[in-house]
């Protein structure tokens, strides 16, 4: 059992990036240019290691290998973009590497790719990059090559190698269920549960009771072997559910139009351990976004998008547009749920903005654009 924190240090400590290994400052998969040099990454250390896993680590800065972290991407619809894109898409995973020294909700990413042993190639356009490009690496570079080259295997040993240094041990696992209950979290409700006698899951969370249920609040749950953050919300409300095989999330979203507010259903998450020393993460969206008048919705759609201009001219708001500016992140949802495509654009342009003097709202925008990754790759 790989502990993938360990592996990160691993790959940084004694490698420059080559032909199975990249490190990034950040990945941008919301927008054409970011989501296109992605995909160009994962086509050409797929090409470059037809027999191994290759590996890029988001949240590192690129001259001094210092980890800055990036914030929680819970996206576990990553592999259908890679579909969607790709011929002969390789098997990618996108995990949630926590570090101690790094903020509430920063961490590293790594993103864990490994081919099915086929020439992988673009499968249509995407920003200016032409369908049927093959790309490679050469040194830290990925570039095109043609289509016909011959795939071949160099890394084998040095990558097994590296992932061996990177096993776990008990002593990795018990100091991690410590660090984890004791001091990350002193200040919640914690709890573990041992799977298969090999498996240590850790939660924590705020927790309430309504009738017979319990739901926790600024919820983090980590399988602690692998070191591998499986999810993370500061805002979202999550019920819990465990036997000896299975361990089961249920993520709620509150959303509504003023004080009209209530919880719904969003993506049911369950892992399931085997006998082996493997397990399977299964996910499934539940989400029925709430419907609302689409008069009442333009009214409340071009109410914000006035708020946002105001915001790049940098001119006052009101004391109405600054309550409204609070509720700006889940009403453009609502909208964008409810058929106004262009409400995602708006919420990006509104990004750098909130960013600077408005946290609780920043930081409701990023839950915002992470629900809509997740019924969008749906």
């Amino acid at each position: 059992m790989i502990n993938k924190r360990l592996l990160v240090k691993n790959l940084l400590a004694h490698n420059d990036e080559n032909s199975f290994y990249d490190k990034k400052r950040f990945i941008s998969i919301g927008e054409k240019e970011g989501k296109a040099k992605f995909l160009k990454h994962v086509c050409a250390l797929a090409n470059s290691n037809p027999k191994n896993n290759s590996y890029i680590v988001i949240g590192v800065e690129d001259d001094d290998n210092d980890i800055i972290g990036v914030d929680f991407f819970d996206d576990s619809k990553i592999q259908n973009l890679v579909n969607a894109y790709l011929e002969n898409p390789p098997i990618i995973s996108y995990e949630n590497i926590p570090f101690p020294h790094l903020t509430e909700g920063k961490v590293v990413g790594l993103v864990t790719i490994r081919s099915n042993g086929k020439i992988c190639a673009l499968r249509k356009n995407i920003w200016k990059y032409y369908g049927g490009s093959v790309f490679f690496r050469e040194g830290s570079i990925s570039l095109p090559k043609a289509f016909d080259i011959e795939l071949k295997d160099i890394n084998s040993s040095t990558v097994a190698t590296i992932e061996l240094h990177a096993k776990n041990n008990i002593e990795l696992t018990l100091d991690g269920v410590i660090d984890f209950i004791n001091n990350r979290h002193a200040d919640l409700t914690s709890n573990y549960k041992v799977f298969k006698e090999q498996f240590v899951v850790c939660w924590a969370g705020n927790q309430k009771k309504v009738k017979d249920q319990t739901y926790y609040s600024r919820v983090d749950i980590e399988l602690i072997n692998e070191q591998v953050k499986l999810f993370y919300s500061a805002l979202d409300e999550v019920t819990i559910e465990y036997d000896e095989n299975s361990f089961k999330t249920l993520e709620y979203v509150q959303l509504g139009l003023g004080k009209q507010q209530r919880y719904y259903p969003l993506e049911e998450v369950l892992i399931t351990f085997m006998d082996n020393g493997s397990y399977n993460i299964n996910s499934k969206l539940v989400f029925e976004p709430p419907q609302y008048d689409k008069k009442t919705l333009h009214h409340i759609y071009n109410a914000n998008s006035a708020i946002v201009q105001k915001l790049e001219k940098n001119m006052k708001l009101t004391k109405r547009e600054e309550n409204d500016l609070q509720q700006l992140p889940d009403t453009y949802l609502i909208c964008y749920l409810n058929g106004f495509e262009e409400a995602k654009e708006q919420m990006e342009k509104a990004r750098p903005l909130l960013k600077i003097g408005n946290d609780k709202t920043y930081r409701s925008l990023k839950e915002a654009l992470r629900i809509l990754r997740k019924v969008k790759y749906n």
